[in-house]
């Protein structure tokens, strides 16, 4: 029998290519996409699609049932940069929806739950370095501090009830498809945007400040690897650190003018410098790469190549 899935979420910026994928290997009708807006009509018109909002219990609970689902990707949230701006909204989303879909698999409605984490979970007192798996995690935003608390409770429902619930705290995620949410490495998907567009760049972040980053496919080809793996292989029930490439903002003008010469870069550091500031600059993924064979594929240029390639595309039709 195949897999019935809902994805909560489905028109962010992960949601969209993570929707997309699943329906390839599931097929359109086996992939429920769900938002509280319609405004991706690609993704909407793909297949099934209801409205629901991922604070609203029956309505997921109703979903569920009416689709015979088994697994739910739960990928709304408010990310760093707007949870800052709406503290007490962030804390309400991020962390109600998570006890909906825990609670659904705790009650046995659904049979498997993914829900991202973030290197947000990460704050000034972990290792900058390398980040190890089991580390100091003081995180200082409001997105963080969800994350943080929903891993402790991903790891909880697990023990204490056996909910086979996944995770990956994700890096900065790179996409020429999906404009960004609200993060603080969006910097590095405007950059490409404005290359194309206007040759030039004003940056958010200092030019050393390095963060690590993927590619968007990789991040997607990791969700998925995870949630195919045997469960009896998993040794992480809070979330894997998850990693592919790192570098600065000047790395990646420096990657651009390889293709665009002329393109410039300067640098206005605002709110969101003390937010990147707090994250490492490197993590240590090795748990997820010995547990479930993680691999990436993307490295910085050709990275820059693809996005480059494939924005020229979309801004000339346009």
């Amino acid at each position: 029998m195949s897999s019935r899935i809902l994805i909560i979420g489905a028109c962010g910026q992960i949601g969209t290519e993570l929707t997309t994928r699943l329906r390839e290997i599931y097929g359109a009708e086996n992939v429920i996409a769900s938002d509280i807006n319609t405004r991706n009509l690609e993704l909407v018109n793909s297949g099934p699609f209801e409205i629901i909002d991922a604070k609203n219990f029956n309505a997921i609970k109703d979903c569920c049932k009416n689709y015979n689902i088994d697994t739910v990707y739960l990928m709304a949230a408010l990310l760093s940069a707007t949870g800052e701006k709406y503290p007490m909204e962030a804390w309400d989303l991020n962390m109600n929806s998570l006890f909906h879909v825990l609670n659904l698999a705790k009650g046995g409605t659904i049979k498997k739950v993914y829900w991202p984490s973030s290197i947000a979970v990460f704050g000034p007192t972990t290792p900058r370095e390398n980040t190890p798996q089991h580390t100091i995690c003081e995180p200082t935003t409001v997105y963080g501090i969800t994350k943080q608390v929903g891993e402790r409770w991903c790891e909880y429902y697990h023990e204490k009830y056996g909910v086979d619930v996944r995770s990956l705290r994700y890096p900065g995620i790179i996409s020429h498809k999906a404009m960004p949410g609200g993060g603080t490495t969006d910097y590095a998907v405007e950059i490409y945007h404005e290359a194309i567009k206007t040759g030039k760049y004003e940056c958010f972040l200092s030019e050393h400040t390095s963060l690590p980053m993927m590619f968007m496919d990789d991040a997607i080809k990791a969700t998925i690897d995870l949630m195919q793996a045997p469960s009896e292989e998993l040794t992480i029930r809070s979330s894997y650190n998850l990693s592919a490439i790192t570098f600065t903002p000047e790395d990646i003008a420096n990657s651009i003018k390889t293709e665009i010469p002329e393109f410039e870069i300067s640098y206005q550091p605002d709110f969101r410098q003390a937010i990147a500031d707090s994250w490492p600059s490197s993590i240590d993924d090795s748990v997820a790469r010995n547990d479930w064979n993680w691999q990436h594929s993307f490295n910085l240029d050709n990275m820059t190549k693809l996005m480059l390639k494939e924005l020229s595309k979309k801004y000339k039709s346009n």
